[in-house]
């Protein structure tokens, strides 16, 4: 009976353990220029790729905003509930080969991000070589 806890403990610790070690989850988006907290992003998967949904927007008078500068199917759509983050794809540590989108210009970037640690993701989008970017650290909700 003894033995039988003692696994049942270890399973229940390795399985919340091994959940926070992944990049699936909701975190709160930091402006990289400013400092401050943007809004909240659901990193989810589908079909064996990476989507990050906007579920939250701090400032109020930013919550009904609409992706004005955006094109094709995000052409005027509510930030609140536009996916950002498309198509990525593990590759070792990091998860790349989708996009980001930056709806304030309107523009998609090449994206890669990766767990810094259980708590902080690097998301960082760029042109051509990853050289040419802006990097941002979201920290995941608790």
């Amino acid at each position: 009976m003894k033995t039988f806890f003692l696994l049942l403990i270890t399973i229940v610790f390795s399985t919340t353990h091994a959940q926070k070690k992944t990049v699936i989850g909701k975190w709160k988006s930091v402006d990289d220029q400013t400092g401050k907290q943007m809004g909240v992003v659901q990193i989810f998967e589908e079909d064996g790729k990476i989507y990050g949904k906007v579920i939250e927007i701090t400032k109020e008078e930013d919550r009904s905003k609409l992706c004005n500068n955006c094109l094709d199917e995000d052409k005027d759509q509510p930030i609140l509930g536009l996916t950002v983050i498309k198509g990525l794809v593990k590759d070792g540590h990091e998860y790349s080969g989708g996009k980001i989108l930056d709806p304030k210009h309107g523009k998609y970037y090449k994206c890669y991000i990766n767990l810094e640690n259980e708590n902080k993701l690097k998301v960082r989008g760029y042109i051509g070589i990853s050289l040419f970017g802006r990097t941002q650290y979201w920290h995941r909700v608790k």
